[in-house]
């Protein structure tokens, strides 16, 4: 399902900064499945999408609590189980650097990293506890705080060179009227 999004609002987003764009995209996305990407809609939509979504969500978790909150909340299969890791990488192929590498290069490779750790301690951190408990996941898996660390440090690239991508190839994404 393509949304429409008139061209002004595009235009305003993009003004106002990346974060707002990606906002806008990601929010006409949602909007037009309902408000959530569940296994009944996610046909609706195509990869780019569906990456888009997975981007969005992993963001907002990992920014908030890191990959444990991300685990814990039941992400990790749609993240670490799905091709998000290779689509991001393709993403990034025509922003490559001298070495052949790309910020989207590097995530795909976080990524591949946390579906380590997720197949390794995914069902422990999948585990229904109080707050406090949750609170000591952080000390009893602190093999994440790496992940975190990356992604937090890179995330401003990270979102830039994905908004990049998007703006061009925003009929993937949506229409514009």
């Amino acid at each position: 399902m393509t949304p429409i999004i008139p061209e002004q609002d595009i235009i305003n987003a993009a003004a106002k900064g990346t974060d707002a764009f990606l906002q806008l995209i990601t929010d006409a996305i949602l909007q037009s499945i309902d408000g959530q990407l569940t296994a009944d809609n996610m046909s609706k939509l195509n990869a780019d999408q569906i990456t888009l979504i997975a981007y969005h969500l992993l963001h907002e978790e990992v920014m908030d609590g890191g990959f444990i909150q991300l685990i814990h909340n039941g992400l990790g299969p749609f993240i670490f189980m799905n091709p998000f890791a290779k689509a991001v990488r393709l993403w990034g192929q025509d922003m490559e650097d001298e070495e052949g590498t790309t910020v989207l290069h590097d995530f795909s490779k976080l990524i591949y990293k946390g579906r380590k750790l997720f197949e390794q301690y995914g069902d422990e951190l999948t585990q229904s506890c109080t707050d406090d408990e949750f609170m000591a996941l952080f000390e009893q898996y602190p093999q994440f705080d790496d992940l975190d660390d990356e992604f937090i440090e890179n995330e401003e690239d990270i979102t830039a060179v994905i908004a990049h991508y998007i703006d061009n190839h925003l009929s993937q994404f949506c229409e514009v009227k």
